[in-house]
């Protein structure tokens, strides 16, 4: 594991969550009280943010920028086990640097967690197991049927997920983690972070017993 890996996950998470929380920042502020309008811009700006983010550091550390996608590589046998706490580690401090960046950049309090964005219960619970699975099914695909799609294929999938997961798909637990703290359009309350991640994790063990069987394991080459 390099330094240069470390650095470029931990920096690309944390423009990743610039993207998420800004841009939820913006939206609310500019929609005039239009949860739909808050929440295009919302998903186009992530969106945006993840083919570029991918395209330009994919070639260098793999553009994990998610714990779930990092146990998903190394269950696959495609990411060193030994690496991963690295990884996660700076996954997770990178998305709270991401999110204490917005609010320094909108003006805000920069430590604050969510008090107003309830984001619980069966359906929420499922809906995160449902855009988990769903994004590793778009990776695996895309790397197994066109590797050089990769980039738009998850920056489409996750601009479509915001849309039609009642979660608005967070499927990362390093940005559930560091959206529990933003006060903001984009943040989740942080006693439900739990069951978020608890639902993200579930979904990974689902796709390595599922995926295999539709991509397999020339991934590994």
């Amino acid at each position: 594991m390099t330094v240069q890996k470390l650095l470029v996950e931990g920096v690309g998470t944390a423009l990743l969550l610039i993207g998420v929380i800004s841009s939820g920042i913006m939206g609310e502020t500019l929609s005039d009280g239009n949860t739909a309008i808050a929440l295009l811009a919302n998903a186009i700006a992530t969106g945006c943010i993840l083919y570029v983010l991918i395209t330009i550091l994919g070639p260098i550390s793999g553009a994990h920028f998610n714990p779930a996608v990092t146990l998903a590589f190394a269950l696959r046998g495609a990411f060193p086990f030994k690496d991963m706490p690295s990884y996660i580690a700076v996954q997770v401090i990178g998305a709270i640097l991401g999110v204490w960046a917005s609010h320094i950049m909108f003006d805000l309090s920069v430590f604050q967690t969510s008090t107003t964005m309830h984001r619980t219960g069966g359906a929420q619970w499922f809906s995160e197991i449902i855009a988990t699975f769903g994004l590793l099914f778009v990776i695996f695909g895309g790397l197994y049927s066109r590797p050089d799609a990769v980039p738009t294929l998850v920056a489409l999938y996750i601009t479509g997920a915001y849309w039609y997961t009642s979660s608005t798909s967070f499927a990362n637990p390093a940005v559930t983690i560091a959206r529990g703290l933003s006060d903001t359009f984009a943040g989740i309350y942080p006693g439900h972070i739990v069951m978020f991640i608890g639902m993200q994790i579930f979904a990974v063990g689902l796709a390595h017993l599922f995926l295999p069987l539709i991509f397999p394991d020339r991934l590994k080459s």
